[in-house]
């Protein structure tokens, strides 16, 4: 698709994360511009040196950036990666303390400068600075949300084509709840095709076991695990379905993701964001789906409500 016209991002954060989502959107063309920032200065300025030098090959998008916070002025949409790393053994809870500090000052911040931006959490536990970003920031929940669950879920339809022989885009799956250890596949409502996934028969005949699907969900969910044992941090993966949440904002696509904003009675949930099939757009997150969840599901869905409303609890967000 077109780059749309004076579609501007701003990507906080030169880490791994941050440069991989903004070299994704630059050969993706999601924005026409990417605007770079870091608290070090001299890191944010080599990496968008390093990307511009690659925007010839990129089409019309461009980026800029450096260690001045006044470069996110401007922008449509603003993507959170800054924050304390993610270390080997270490849950993604483990690093709330740390990053909702960061947000507390970063947040009031961030609205001075973009005060007409959508805020997009990537940095980790995304589903507690969601809603710290969005109290700090004191904008609708609507403009405040995560990446949630939409890699998680990118990993599920890739593993489950894998298993079954098909292209990944013919696979709809959902992993929803936490980003993280009480997160859990949406399989009443996932699909290979037409065909219900547990109604799915292979080649030999033979339709998908409960215990393989359970197998499928747990490598899923400890997949990041796997590649930050491996190589430290997880960066392209979570760079390109960054960048494609940021195209269904800039381009108004309406796509339905599962991204995670703050809930209101979903499912009797109230006040915790947790991932759920969600309609995104130019404002945001325009609407939370109404999904039809088994009574496993339900349950599954409380229990991520509980974990991440622990954290906020111990947290005293204020």
């Amino acid at each position: 698709m077109p780059v749309i016209e004076n579609s501007r991002l701003a990507v906080i954060g030169a880490g791994a994360v941050g440069t991989s989502l903004a070299y994704a959107a630059l050969i993706r063309g999601s924005a026409r511009e990417v605007a770079l920032y870091d608290i070090d200065a001299r890191r944010a300025e080599a990496e968008v040196l390093d990307l511009a030098h690659g925007t010839p090959f990129t089409g019309s998008s461009r980026i800029v950036g450096g260690g001045d916070l006044d470069v996110v002025e401007g922008a449509n949409i603003v993507v959170v990666t800054a924050g304390a790393k993610q270390h080997p053994g270490q849950s993604r809870l483990d690093l709330a303390a740390t990053n909702v500090a960061i947000l507390r000052e970063l947040m009031p911040e961030l609205v001075a400068r973009a005060p007409e931006a959508v805020i997009m959490l990537v940095t980790n536990p995304c589903d507690v600075l969601a809603v710290a970003a969005q109290r700090f920031s004191g904008l609708d929940p609507a403009r405040v949300f995560s990446s949630g669950t939409v890699l998680d879920s990118s990993r599920l339809r890739w593993r489950l084509a894998e298993r079954v022989g098909v292209a990944a885009s013919s696979v709809h799956a959902m992993i929803v709840g936490e980003h993280g250890d009480s997160e859990f596949p949406l399989w009443s409502q996932s699909r290979i095709g037409p065909i219900p996934v547990r109604d799915w028969v292979g080649d030999d005949g033979e339709r998908l076991a409960v215990e393989e699907l359970d197998a499928i969900a747990e490598e899923v969910k400890n997949a990041a695990y796997t590649v930050i044992a491996g190589k430290g941090a997880t960066n392209y993966a979570i760079g390109l379905s960054g960048a494609r949440i940021v195209e269904a904002v800039l381009r108004d696509e309406k796509a339905v993701l599962p991204v995670s904003s703050v809930l209101d009675d979903y499912h009797g949930v109230s006040g915790v964001a947790l991932s759920v099939p969600s309609v995104v757009d130019a404002g945001g997150v325009s609407r939370v789906i109404d999904t039809p969840f088994s009574a496993e599901e339900e349950r599954a869905l409380h229990a991520s409500a509980a974990a991440v409303r622990r954290s906020l609890d111990a947290l005293e967000l204020g």
